[in-house]
C-alpha cells in the first residue's frame, strides 16, 4: 500500500502533464486551508468545478442534506478552472498542502486518477445499504456505472452524463435545400451533407479534446488511440444491482498506447481529408464556448457535442426548431463516446461515513431534481429525461440524447487512464500537427503520439 507521501509525489507527477493546457504550477493560484469554508468547523467540505453562483447553486441540495442530517453541517466551495484538467491540477495542489477537502465532484476525465491515488471505493457502502440504493441503480444504465469502476472496485456514482453525438443546425440544412439524415446514416452520408452545407455555413466545426475530438470518429472506426482493456472483479455489485448484465466487467484500463493501428491512421486522415476539402475548420483549441454562439447563429452546419447545449443554444435565443440532434454517423460501427460525473470521497477524509451519506443523499431523484434543474446536461436517472426537462428548449429528437446507451450498448466512457493530464496534452499537440498538413504529415504525427504514449506509461511504471 502507498504511503501518504507516496500519493502526494505521484499525483503531483501526474498532473505535470496539464502544463501544456492549464499553465505551469507557478501559475495556479495558491490555495491553503483558509481557502476551504468551514475548514476547522468540523463541517463536510465538498468541492466542485465552477463560481461562486455554481456553489450557491448547490447550497438547496446541501440545505436538504442537513435538514435530513442535521448533525452533519456541509460548506459547499466552488473552484474557478478552464477546464477538467485545470480543476485537478487545482486538487492536486490542494492534496499537496494538506488542505485536500472530504468530497470532489469529478468527471471521467479525472476518474481514474482519483480512484487511483486520491479516492476511496465505494462498494462496502453501497451493498451495505443496497435496499436504499435500489431505486438509483434501477433508473441508470449500467454502462455509466462500469465507467466508474476501476480495477473492480466503484469509486463513484454517477448524476450527470453527456454522449459525443451529432448538432445539426436546421437553419442551414433548409437553406441548402438538405434534409435531416436517419438514425443509420454512414460516414459517408456525413460527408455529403457537409459538402450540401459548403460556401453556406462552415459544415463542421470540432474542438481539440479528449471529448468531441478525434476520440469519436476512432470509436466509430471500432479503434482508439489507447488500447482498450477491461479489468476483471465486480461480480456482487453487478449480480445486486444488474444480474442480467452478465458481461459487465471491473471497470476499463487504458495501460498502452494504440497510436500506430492502421485505422487510427484512417480515422486521422478521413477528418484531415474534410478539412483539406474545405467540409471541416482545423479543430479549435480549448472548450469551445465561441461554438454555441456561432451555432446559434446560423454559421456552423454541424458540431460534436451531448446534451449540455440544449441550455445553452436557448439562452444563445436558438429556438427548439432550429436544430436538432442525431447519433454519430456509423462508420465500422456506430458505437458513441460520453463522460459522466458525480462525486469521490477522498481517502485522506475523516468523515468517511459522513460523505458516504452525502453521496448517497445526491443520488435521489429529488437531489438530482435540485441539481439539474435545466438541461445544462443529461441526468443519468433515466425517469428525468423526459418531455417536461425539454419543453420549450431541448430539440425534436432529444431523446436520443440517453437513448444513444440503448441502441449502441457497445459505447463506452473517454479514454482517460489515471495519467489522463499527460495523455490528453500528447493528443492534443499532435493532432494539431497532424491536421495541419498533408497525408504525410499523419503518419509521422501519429509515430510521435506513439513516442509521447509510450513515455507517459513508461515513465508511470518506472
Amino acid at each position: 500500500m502507498s504511503t501518504s507521501t507516496d500519493v502526494t509525489r505521484r499525483a503531483l507527477l501526474a498532473g505535470a502533464g496539464i502544463a501544456g493546457i492549464a499553465g505551469t504550477v507557478a501559475a495556479w493560484p495558491r490555495l491553503t486551508g483558509a481557502d476551504i469554508p468551514g475548514r476547522g468547523e468540523d463541517a463536510l467540505n465538498i468541492l466542485i468545478m465552477g463560481n461562486s453562483t455554481d456553489a450557491a447553486g448547490r447550497q438547496q441540495i446541501a440545505d436538504g442534506f442537513m435538514e435530513e442530517h442535521p448533525d452533519i453541517p456541509v460548506r459547499i466551495q466552488a473552484i474557478q478552472a478552464a477546464d477538467w484538467a485545470d480543476f485537478f491540477a487545482k486538487v492536486l495542489t490542494m492534496v499537496a498542502a494538506g488542505t485536500e477537502p472530504d468530497i470532489v465532484y469529478t468527471a471521467t476525465e479525472g476518474a481514474q486518477l482519483f480512484a487511483e491515488r486520491l479516492a476511496l471505493p465505494l462498494d462496502e457502502y453501497v451493498l451495505r445499504d443496497a435496499e436504499q440504493m435500489r431505486d438509483y441503480f434501477e433508473d441508470v444504465h449500467p454502462s455509466l456505472i462500469e465507467a466508474f469502476l476501476y480495477k473492480g472496485s466503484l469509486y463513484q456514482l454517477p448524476l450527470d452524463f453527456n454522449a459525443a453525438n451529432m448538432y445539426l443546425n436546421l437553419d442551414v440544412i433548409e437553406r441548402n435545400g438538405l434534409e435531416m439524415p436517419g438514425e443509420d446514416w454512414s460516414r459517408d452520408d456525413f460527408t455529403e451533407l457537409l459538402r450540401g452545407m459548403q460556401g453556406d455555413a462552415t459544415p463542421y466545426f470540432w474542438t481539440n479534446r479528449l471529448f468531441g475530438g478525434i476520440v469519436p470518429w476512432l470509436y466509430v472506426n471500432d479503434t482508439s488511440f489507447l488500447v482498450e482493456e477491461r479489468a476483471p472483479g465486480g461480480e456482487e455489485l453487478w449480480s445486486t444491482f444488474y444480474p442480467g448484465e452478465t458481461s459487465r466487467s471491473g471497470g476499463y484500463l487504458w495501460q498502452r498506447s494504440n497510436a500506430l493501428d492502421p485505422r487510427v491512421h484512417e480515422s486521422f486522415e478521413y477528418v484531415r481529408s474534410l478539412i483539406e476539402e474545405g467540409l471541416a475548420v482545423r479543430p479549435e483549441e480549448g472548450g469551445g464556448n465561441a461554438l454555441v454562439g456561432l451555432f446559434a447563429s446560423g454559421r456552423i452546419g454541424s458540431t460534436p457535442a451531448g446534451g449540455y447545449w440544449v441550455q445553452g443554444l436557448a439562452e444563445g435565443g436558438m429556438r427548439p426548431d432550429q436544430f436538432d440532434v442525431q447519433f454519430f454517423p456509423r462508420w465500422r460501427t456506430q458505437r458513441h463516446q460520453f463522460g459522466a460525473a458525480g462525486y469521490a470521497v477522498m481517502r485522506t477524509t475523516k468523515k468517511a461515513d459522513q460523505a458516504w451519506e452525502w453521496i448517497k443523499f445526491s443520488s435521489s431523484k429529488a437531489a438530482m431534481e435540485l441539481a439539474f434543474p435545466t438541461p445544462a446536461t443529461t441526468p443519468t436517472r433515466r425517469s428525468m429525461v423526459n418531455d417536461n426537462f425539454y419543453t420549450g428548449t431541448g430539440p425534436e429528437h432529444w431523446s436520443r440524447f440517453y437513448e444513444t446507451l440503448d441502441r449502441f450498448p457497445t459505447s463506452g466512457p473517454i479514454p482517460a487512464p489515471p495519467q489522463q493530464a499527460a495523455v490528453e496534452t500528447a493528443l492534443i499537440r499532435n493532432v494539431s500537427t497532424a491536421l495541419s498538413g498533408g497525408p504525410d504529415g499523419v503518419a509521422r504525427a501519429l509515430e510521435n503520439l506513439d513516442e509521447d504514449l509510450r513515455a507517459v506509461f513508461e515513465e508511470e511504471i518506472a
